[in-house]
């Protein structure tokens, strides 16, 4: 995981400019999606930012956590 957020910083401030501030958070999570799911979550990742607009990533995450059972505590949630 570190080399593949390590990998990734590098690539997007050398794809542009307005990311030459870019860092990730010092934790990670890791989610698997399934093929035929493949279209949904591209178009997820287009609008995510007007997504959260509406919606925080903290809460969507909480009920992503909850909805399939996985136990979690605040504490070491969050950056």
């Amino acid at each position: 995981m570190k080399e593949l957020k390590r990998a990734s910083s590098l690539w997007a401030k050398k794809k542009s400019r307005q990311w030459s501030l870019f860092q990730w958070q010092a934790g990670y999570g890791a989610f698997s999606v399934s093929q035929s799911q493949k279209e949904r979550v591209r178009e997820y990742i287009r609008t995510q930012e007007e997504h959260h607009r509406r919606l925080s990533f903290q809460d969507e995450l909480r009920a992503l956590l909850k909805k399939h059972e996985i136990a979690f505590d605040e504490r070491y949630v969050w950056d």
